[in-house]
């Protein structure tokens, strides 16, 4: 291209307008879904949970990542998976396709940093069972840029904090894609809490535990200087294990749970976790229920519904709900009450836009 040409293309570049989330219809929330045919397909809803759009996926979706400005997306597939894509939400198709490094896959969750120039994938080296996080550089058309270790074992959640510091839940799995969902290591399990930053390495971290090995972290949110994640108990489960803890940064973590009848209703398993308003929920599919929990970590309500799973915060203060028969539900308080229902299984988790 001669200098001319060049200078002509920058101006046309900088004269062209940027979008944003507005442009592609205000999305509040991200969510993947089995539709009624076995078609997959990724969807934008309202704060009601009303569709806004809907992109077709080639696989099964499970969680996804938004940019922080641009109307752009990352699902992912269900792990243990390979690919990762990107997705225009204004035109509705994908732009890139990024796929796991050669003995790595992914976990099914992302995270943009560096105002969304860089986005960190958790990913799984197969071979070794060590944790990293893979850097992809979104103005290069998502190369891959880096790699950092991720602290431990099966890192699965990934959160961005204030100041691009990374908190990662390192569930402490290892697992093998030719062997399915198979548990590899029971025996030596352990999970943590890694907060990192891409150029400084691991800051602080923190272990459940010795008894609680088998406590696996999986997901994750934060509000007001606390993280909250959830665990997944692997094997036996032991009288009133807690599957909901808060952390903040440079104490020790608070470990939370319902009383002994409703805590084995949960089956040893929470499948998602959202803070908003003053409370923190954990979800469970297996047991159809949602713990409700104060910021002290002290149990308020449960809410049953069969086969709920995804939940993030609303913009009044109280949460959104999505369950595996189409439904999306509203909670403020200790109430859940109907908001939308689809023809559609929802996946595993909502994701909030911004």
């Amino acid at each position: 291209m001669d200098r001319r040409s060049f200078l002509s293309s920058m101006l046309f570049s900088a004269a062209m307008p940027r979008l944003g989330w507005a442009d592609a219809g205000n999305p509040a929330y991200l969510a993947a879904a089995r539709e009624a045919d076995g078609a997959y397909a990724l969807y934008g809803l309202g704060e009601d949970g009303a569709e806004i759009f809907r992109i077709p996926l080639p696989e099964r979706g499970h969680a996804a990542t938004a940019h922080p400005s641009a109307p752009e997306a990352v699902g992912f597939a269900r792990r243990p998976g390979r690919f990762a894509l990107v997705i225009d939400c204004v035109a509705g198709r994908e732009t890139h396709r990024l796929h796991s490094p050669e003995g790595r896959h992914f976990y099914g969750h992302g995270a943009f940093v560096e105002d969304g120039a860089v986005l960190v994938t958790p990913e799984n080296d197969i071979e070794t069972g060590r944790g990293w996080l893979g850097l992809w550089a979104r103005d290069e058309g998502y190369a891959r840029i880096g790699e950092i270790p991720s602290g431990g074992v099966g890192p699965h959640d990934i959160l961005r904090l204030d100041g691009d510091v990374l908190v990662v839940a390192n569930g402490g799995i290892r697992t093998h894609p030719d062997r399915g969902r198979e548990k590899l290591n029971l025996e030596t399990m352990r999970p943590n809490l890694s907060y990192l930053t891409l150029r400084g390495g691991i800051e602080e971290q923190v272990e459940l535990e010795p008894e609680l090995h088998l406590a696996s972290i999986r997901h994750l949110a934060q509000a007001e200087g606390v993280v909250g994640f959830a665990m997944q108990w692997q094997g036996d489960l032991p009288d009133n294990a807690p599957l909901l803890g808060l952390h903040r940064r440079g104490e020790a973590p608070v470990l939370c749970a319902a009383d002994m009848a409703e805590q084995f209703a949960m089956e040893g398993y929470a499948g998602s976790v959202a803070m908003s308003g003053g409370q923190v929920a954990i979800t469970s599919p297996r047991g159809g229920r949602v713990h409700v929990f104060g910021m002290d970590g002290q149990f308020r309500a449960s809410l049953k519904r069969a086969d709920v799973c995804g939940v993030a915060p609303a913009a009044n203060g109280g949460l959104l709900v999505t369950d595996g028969m189409g439904g999306v539900l509203r909670i403020r308080g200790e109430a859940m009450r109907p908001a939308q229902s689809y023809d559609r299984a929802w996946d595993n988790h909502l994701i909030r836009v911004g």
